[in-house]
This record gives C-alpha cells, structure tokens and sequence, in this order.
C-alpha cells in the first residue's frame, strides 16, 4: 500500500512539473549560454585594448591581447576635434531620441490600424506597407524627393524624416498587437465608451511594452549607427552626428598614410606617428559605448516579449 502511494505521488509530481529539467542538462545549458556570452564581450575587450595599443605595437605583433607598449594616441588625436566633437555627439544624441520618439508614434498609429479587423482598408494597407519592403525608388530618386522636393538638407530634418517609416517595424509591431491584444479587451472598451485613441493609449500601449521597447531598441540603433543619409544631405559641419564625423576623421588619416610617400619627407615622418589602426579602434569604442547602455533599460521587456505567448493564465 505504501509503495502504491509513493508511486502515485511520484506520478503526481511529474505531472505538476510536466517541463523540469535535470540537473546535468541545466548544467549544459549553463556553459553553452557562458560560451556564448563570452563570444560576444571578448570581441568587444578586445577592441578596447587595441585601441590602447601603440602603432609601434600593432606593426610589430599585430592585433594582441598583450600590446607591447600601450598609448592613448588614438583618443588624444581623436580629442583634437575639441568642441566639434561634442558638438557631434549631441547631434547623435539629439537625432536619435527624436527620431526614435517620431518613428515609433507614426509606426505604433500604423500598426494599431492594421491590427483592428473592422478596419475595411487594412488588408490594401498591409500590401502597400509590404511592397515597399520588396521594391524601392532607388538612390536618384530618393535623393531628388528628399533634396529638391522636401528642401531637406543641412537641418535635422534631413536626418530624421527619411528613416521615420520602417515597413519590417512596423509588421512587427502589428503582430505583435495581434498576438498578444485579445479582441475582447477591444470590445470591452468601446463597451465603457472609449473611443479609439483613448483605446490605444491608455489601454493597448501601456500591456505592449514589450513590443514597443523592442522595436523601440531597433529604431534607436538605426538611427545612431546612420551615417549615410549624413552623407547625402549634410554639408554644415554644425549638424555632422557622430558616425559621418568619426568617419571623414578616419578617410583623412587613411588617404595621409597611404599617400604619405608623396608628400615629402618631412610629412612622411608626421603620418607614420598617425595612429591608423588603434584609431578605429578607438571610433569603434566611442560609437558602441554610449548605445550599449540602452541595453540595460530594454532588456526586461525584450525578456517578456519574448516569452509572450509561453505560459497561459
């Protein structure tokens, strides 16, 4: 009799616990995941230390993790841009916040409309948003509407509005809304007498934080990491963000050490104390450290969205 109840409670238990793990197999989960997370922070500690690295060093033994002499060449070079640096930086700053803010108002109002089935237009709209994912205007085109149509060019504008729309955030964001918004919860509001902006903003958004920080995440890095757009419509060093000016530092430093033959002998010596290849380094470190602590503020709702949908209440 006692043996049938031991078993019956054993029964009971694997039942309760259809998913539990054993010991072992957590444990090769445990060093996998430390595998990998390694194999993303190495990369980066290693940029670090080369861009502390000395040009002596890196001609000598190549990229290590043991420079034979460290020097902060790279930074104080980078440090003789002075004002426009900063000013660079608020730039970025400045870009991204807004356009992430504007981007996500136009995406999350495009998506909620998509989302709603009594919206009798939703289907033609989901096609336009798709097409564009497939076919585009092409460069000449895009530049002509942008520059002599819109007038965008030295402003914050011409970096900001030709990213505002992005057709893959934006199915994303709406299948989002579809899997995890009941229809109910719709229809219980507009029972109460909500109209549809008081539905949206203070009773979808506030249960799809999830979502919008992970679209939110992806916006933000689009438009921090631009510098191509710059390139187009920015001639004003007063609105150059971060990544157009780091980079037109990095093509002068490039075009001296290659052409530092024709130059004369006397400037030859100064580009070969250039510090070329910590110098990207040292970009890299000053683009990647700033965005890298946005993380942080993301990861919970990133974790949550991702297991929407796992466990039912």
């Amino acid at each position: 009799m006692a043996r049938s109840n031991t078993a019956a409670i054993a029964v009971r238990k694997k039942k309760t616990h259809p998913n539990s793990v054993s010991l072992p197999v957590e444990v090769i989960f445990h060093i996998i995941m430390i595998i990998v997370a390694a194999m993303c922070i190495i990369p980066f500690i290693f940029v670090v230390i080369i861009s502390f690295s000395s040009e002596e060093s890196i001609r000598a033994i190549g990229y290590s993790f043991h420079p034979i002499a460290w020097s902060t060449e790279a930074y104080k070079y980078i440090a003789k841009l002075g004002d426009q640096l900063w000013r660079s930086y608020f730039n970025s700053f400045f870009i991204t916040i807004v356009g992430t803010f504007f981007s996500m108002l136009m995406t999350i109002l495009y998506a909620y409309a998509l989302f709603r089935k009594d919206f009798s237009h939703r289907k033609f709209f989901t096609w336009l948003c798709f097409i564009t994912m497939i076919f585009g205007g092409g460069l000449a085109p895009t530049y002509v509407v942008c520059k002599m149509v819109l007038g965008l060019h030295d402003s914050y504008q011409a970096v900001i509005i030709p990213m505002l729309m992005n057709p893959f955030n934006l199915i994303v964001m709406r299948t989002f809304f579809q899997s995890s918004i009941p229809d109910e919860l719709i229809d219980a509001a507009a029972i109460d007498g909500a109209g549809e902006y008081r539905t949206l903003f203070s009773i979808i958004l506030p249960i799809s934080k999830p979502g919008i920080a992970t679209v939110s995440l992806l916006t933000a890095l689009a438009y921090w990491n631009e510098w191509f757009i710059p390139l187009l419509y920015i001639q004003d060093a007063k609105y150059y963000p971060l990544q157009y000016l780091l980079m037109q530092m990095q093509k002068k430093v490039d075009f001296l050490v290659k052409n530092s033959s024709m130059i004369g002998a006397e400037a030859s010596k100064i580009t070969a104390t250039l510090p070329s290849d910590s110098l990207k380094m040292a970009l890299v470190v000053l683009i990647v450290v700033p965005i890298a602590f946005a993380y942080p503020h993301f990861q919970k709702y990133i974790v949550s969205g991702l297991t929407i949908g796992s466990v039912k209440g």
